[in-house]
């Protein structure tokens, strides 16, 4: 093999109440990467697509580069790569962004060099690429981009992260407003003491949702989808947000949360049919806000990132 193309999904994270340590992957929406050897060695990033001209070429500020150099160095490799990098998802979308590149470029280059390392292990890299991006190196994008499904980050600090059960017919809903949110500008908004009160709701609500999932209760999924220390600091700064929460009440909608560090709210539904009635009750909300919104209905993508095409 001398090329080798990959392809890594959009993903939600923090789920409401999993602040930095919940996280899935959706279909279809995502980023593409190619990588191939090059006789002149070290790393490069040749050609970015989709991204308006907007992102680094630097391999230390790039996250393709900056994870894939840091995996390079862990495997003593030599050799030269080049890295093309086609942007399907916008940036500051909450969606995963940063995460979908740098998860296809691992995914990419670990193909390219033989497979010398397992899926898992690949997680550590796009983490350090994560902290780059937004200044913090959490994984609740990154590890269900790479792993598919849901994904439960138990522990940073021995990174200890764990697939959850996806129940049938669970369909999300992500409505994207035509706004950009910096991730790190997002953070910097969150309060860094929590009340012991709103910890325990919190960990209640965790413990609640990983329990609907596995028992395929759409009820506990519902109740549980509440968060008390991340949305109420963020979500005035996030268009459309509120009328969304408010309009979906009815129907049928297990219920919506930020996406990431948004803009992107994304809406939890028991069918396909209650994500697409959802889906065009919130664009009816932000025709009447006059704000243009991109919509996407997805089923749970439990694939994560994979190999399009080698040769």
């Amino acid at each position: 093999m001398k090329k080798v193309t990959a392809f890594a999904p959009a993903t939600v994270a923090n789920v409401s109440c999993g602040f930095d340590i919940l996280g899935f992957a959706v279909e279809e929406l995502g980023d593409r990467v190619t990588v191939t050897f090059s006789e002149e060695p070290g790393l490069k990033v040749t050609k970015i697509e989709g991204d308006q001209g907007r992102l680094p070429y630097d391999v230390d500020k790039n996250t393709c580069s900056v994870a894939v150099k840091a995996m390079l160095e862990k495997l003593d490799f030599q050799g030269g790569i080049e890295i093309h990098l086609t942007k399907g998802l916008p940036l500051g979308s909450g969606m995963g962004s940063s995460a979908a590149s740098s998860v296809a470029a691992l995914e990419a280059t670990n193909r390219l060099l033989g497979n010398p390392l397992d899926k898992k292990d690949l997680l550590p890299f796009a983490m350090i690429a994560e902290g780059v991006a937004c200044g913090a190196p959490h994984a609740d994008n990154v590890a269900p981009s790479l792993l598919g499904g849901f994904v439960l980050v138990r522990s940073y600090d021995p990174l200890d992260v764990t697939k959850l059960h996806v129940p049938n017919g669970l369909y999300c809903t992500l409505v994207h407003p035509h706004f950009e949110l910096n991730t790190a500008d997002s953070r910097s908004v969150l309060r860094q003491q929590v009340p012991l009160k709103d910890a325990i709701i919190q960990s209640g609500n965790i413990a609640g949702l990983v329990a609907g999932l596995f028992q395929e209760d759409m009820g506990l999924i519902s109740r549980s989808l509440q968060d008390v220390i991340a949305e109420p600091s963020r979500a005035v700064l996030i268009p459309g947000y509120e009328e969304i929460k408010e309009a979906i009440k009815e129907a049928g909608a297990l219920g919506c949360g930020i996406s990431g560090s948004g803009p992107t709210t994304f809406i939890l539904s028991p069918s396909r049919e209650i994500a697409h009635k959802v889906s065009d009750i919130s664009q009816e909300v932000f025709n009447k806000m006059g704000l243009e919104v991109d919509l996407y209905v997805s089923a749970v993508n439990i694939r994560g990132a994979y190999v399009i095409n080698e040769e």
